[in-house]
């Protein structure tokens, strides 16, 4: 089958958007609402699709929008989100991914991003693409009796105290709460107003119905909002009439361990509630150590997260910084993309530049990103065959200085 790959016009979204469904197993329909808030909200420039030559349909697609990574250091790195990837079971194994991301790339350049980034749904696809696993994610249950917590108290002991407020009290407040967390946590993105119409109810996706949520605010001694849990529980009860519920965290935003100490112990004194989900954290989270018995949070989830592409290099390794001093020139492949060449990276100036000089690593860029933000192990990537030393010691330095203290974490996904 022959397909023509192109940027979408306004007139096309209804079908691209079926296609969509279909690739994601969401939806059979696509109503009217849904095509008005893509019409409003994406830019279809950034709106790939692939049609069908001898039919017309669309049977693959993938957009992009701007977003901004914070990296370590805390700056705020330009990159394209990469979103919506599917190309229809009818019309798989013929390159259309490849013909739309190969696009993407090539606009991206023309954009001036430093970076793309994309949560995967399927792990093997998108190393093809140079995209490397960056965070990955924790998420928890809460055997709240073991915890050894006492339930009887709510409010915090510092102080603070604890407010039950509504959706619009959260949209209120929320946003500028998150940009102050995002700029201190590496792997964090910011949130458009999409974001926030979505998850306050404010709108509504035909596919995904919103359910109303509980929103408790956490305030410091001062008065200063600090943190926010955002949760909804089950309804379930025993035979012998006991209350067994299960509450999930949605989202948990905490500046600082004063304020996240504070909120779990208030959703873990909740009454009726027997466990708590907590919902993707970061894999060093504080919370098992946070409980009087770690042991009473139990893994339930751990899995790769953000996924970073390398688009240029110089900017990308100059944006961030290191930690230790060193030197590191770096021989980084490309076969799909624009980041092929030779870099030397002065960690302690914060510099990278093309040189000519010896290498002393060998990487594809799909393994640059996932060293860029310090989550993976140049030793342990080394030892996986995925990067080659060609001067002794680079590997442990690489490892060195990429590596962060605290892991990097991306609370949403896009």
């Amino acid at each position: 089958m022959s397909a023509d790959v192109r940027p979408i016009a306004e007139s096309e979204l209804h079908d691209w958007l079926r296609a969509v469904h279909t690739g994601f197993l969401t939806a059979t329909r696509v109503t009217d609402s849904d095509v008005a808030q893509r019409a409003k909200y994406d830019d279809l420039a950034r709106t790939q699709g692939a049609f069908d030559t001898d039919t017309g349909r669309c049977v693959g697609a993938l957009r992009s929008f701007a977003q901004e990574l914070t990296v370590p250091g805390g700056a705020a790195v330009p990159a394209g989100a990469v979103s919506n990837v599917g190309v229809l079971p009818t019309h798989r194994r013929q390159g259309l991914l490849t013909r739309m991301m190969q696009a993407e790339f090539a606009a991206a350049a023309g954009r001036g991003d430093v970076l793309a980034t994309l949560i995967a749904a399927e792990y093997p696809i998108y190393g093809r693409y140079g995209f490397g696993p960056a965070t990955t994610i924790t998420e928890w249950e809460i055997d709240v009796p073991r915890t050894g917590l006492d339930r009887r108290l709510s409010a915090p002991v510092d102080g603070g105290r604890i407010d039950l407020v509504d959706a619009a009290e959260f949209r209120r407040i929320g946003p500028g709460l998150h940009d102050r967390l995002r700029a201190a946590t590496p792997g964090a993105v910011d949130r458009r107003e999409r974001w926030w119409n979505v998850a306050t109810g404010l709108e509504e996706m035909s596919y995904r119905p919103y359910k109303e949520k509980f929103h408790a605010v956490y305030r410091t001694a001062r008065g200063e909002v600090a943190g926010v849990a955002v949760y909804t529980a089950d309804d379930h009860w025993s035979d012998a009439k006991v209350p067994q519920n299960t509450l999930q965290v949605h989202d948990l935003l905490a500046l600082g361990p004063q304020a996240e100490r504070a909120l779990w112990q208030f959703l873990c004194s909740i009454d009726w509630v027997l466990k708590v989900r907590t919902g993707y954290r970061a894999p060093d989270d504080l919370l098992p150590q946070l409980l009087p018995d770690p042991r009473a949070a139990r893994v339930v989830t751990s899995a790769d997260f953000l996924w970073v592409r390398v688009l240029d290099v110089v900017r990308a390794l100059g944006a961030r910084t290191y930690e230790v001093p060193g030197v590191l020139v770096l021989d980084v492949t490309d076969a799909v993309g624009p980041a092929a060449g030779r870099y030397r990276l002065d960690a302690a100036a914060g510099v990278c530049e093309r040189t000519q000089e010896a290498a002393d690593l060998r990487l594809d860029v799909s393994v640059l990103g996932s060293l860029y933000l310090g989550d993976a192990s140049a030793v342990r990537l080394a030892a996986l065959g995925r990067l080659a030393e060609e001067r002794p010691g680079a590997v442990a330095l690489a490892d060195a200085v990429f590596r962060t203290a605290r892991r990097p974490w991306c609370p949403d996904v896009f």
